[in-house]
């Protein structure tokens, strides 16, 4: 057991070691390196983006017809290749066609990573395989942002291709590392005998519906990167540096917390756990609506502003790993790439459209927004609760664990 776990998760931080390291720059680099105004570069960013929503159906069937861990391998492949192709671009159309080549292997992650686990483990097993995944690859970002920083403040041409291609060769070395994992599956005996595509998904009327109760949730969890900064800055006045900061708060949080927080929480239902995750975020968006419509000092303002965000990241703690585990336990093994490609819409959607949908909301009121989201993520909690009957039971209850040896 502890030969292969400890083999996935060294991949997964030298993964998330390598995305880290070009995540702060992706909009500079195209800008730096093609001389292209920082507004197109935008532009052309988010059309080749759009390409991970194509990678990801793909994903689904190479999942069920090949497996997981083969998937995981070319995607990292695919996207290392990409990034190799960086440092040639030199016009608006090489740069698309990189672009989207990287998005169709990161389109291919989410679902091929979670049927990979869903396979090497099952029940509490599989949720704090989960809960340790997300704790290592936030300070695997964290780390490569570090080195990111390090590196530019050379303030040359060079550094700006070290980063990439080592972003590539990161990806690469995952790629081997995941690649030489041996594990028995949790249920070979299904694989590659799949039937009816994604007629089989579009059948489960609980998995869909579970699918689409994570949408408010998914534009949820978009607020700190999205409208968290436009609001503190100008709707309550606070400094710049406060964003970064409650950034810090939520990222280290959830690095540090993650892994004890989901072993104390794998003897409930996971459904319980997911709902009431997301039940807190709500209470924490209400907390940020108030600083809104207060009257406070700097002072109450700074402790409101923690106070909300060390509430989202308690949501995020309960919520994360363990639904995760949940949809993961729901999917059906025979067809488990296929169902997870469709439940990663559910994310993809809310992450592509976000920005224009928050925005908008806060043109017409910054508090609204908060109160709609909570409002939302709220309902979906209660509506997960009325779902519970309705789902396996091996996906609601963990069991004891069945670990695959090395």
């Amino acid at each position: 057991m502890n030969g292969w776990r400890t083999r996935y998760l060294t991949g997964m931080v030298v993964d998330a070691t390598g995305a880290g390291m070009y995540l702060p720059l992706s909009l500079l680099y195209f800008h730096h390196v093609t001389g292209l105004p920082i507004e197109r570069v935008g532009v052309l960013m988010t059309a080749g983006a759009l390409f991970a929503l194509a990678g990801n159906p793909v994903a689904g069937m190479l999942v069920d017809r090949f497996g997981a861990k083969a998937v995981v391998v070319g995607g990292y492949l695919v996207r290392a290749f990409g990034f190799g192709l960086y440092p040639f671009v030199d016009s608006a159309l090489g740069m698309f066609f990189a672009v989207a080549l990287v998005a169709v292997g990161d389109g291919s992650f989410s679902p091929s990573i979670q049927s990979l686990v869903a396979d090497m483990a099952r029940g509490a097993e599989r949720d704090t395989l989960l809960a340790a995944q997300r704790s290592l690859r936030n300070a695997g970002l964290g780390a490569g942002g570090l080195i990111a920083a390090g590196a530019l403040t050379l303030g040359s041409d060079a550094a700006y291709q070290v980063i990439v291609l080592g972003t590539g060769v990161a990806f690469v070395l995952a790629a081997v590392i995941v690649g030489s994992i041996r594990y028995r599956p949790v249920a070979p005996q299904v694989r590659n005998l799949a039937r009816g595509g994604y007629r089989t998904v579009l059948a489960n009327r609980p998995f869909l519906t579970l699918t689409a109760l994570n949408v408010p949730i998914a534009f949820g969890y978009m607020v700190l990167a999205v409208a968290l900064p436009v609001y503190i800055t100008t709707q309550l006045g606070a400094p710049t540096g406060l964003v970064g900061t409650l950034y810090a708060v939520n990222t280290i949080g959830i690095a540090l917390l993650q892994i004890p927080v989901t072993r104390f929480l794998v003897r409930f239902p996971r459904t319980r756990t997911t709902a009431t995750g997301a039940a807190v975020i709500g209470v924490s968006f209400v907390v940020f609506a108030a600083l809104g419509v207060v009257s406070s000092s700097a002072a109450v303002l700074l402790a409101g502003a923690f106070a909300a965000t060390a509430l989202f990241t308690l949501g995020e703690l309960m919520h994360g790993a363990t639904a995760s585990a949940l949809v993961s336990s729901a999917a059906p093994a025979e067809t488990r790439g296929r169902h997870l490609s469709v439940y990663q819409f559910s994310w993809a959607i809310p992450t592509a459209t976000a920005p224009a949908v928050l925005t908008w909301l806060m043109t017409f009121s910054a508090t609204g927004m908060w109160l709609v989201l909570a409002a939302a993520v709220t309902a979906s909690a209660l509506a997960l609760v009325r779902l519970e009957p309705r789902l396996p039971q091996e996906a609601v209850r963990t069991t004891a664990p069945v670990l695959q040896p090395a």
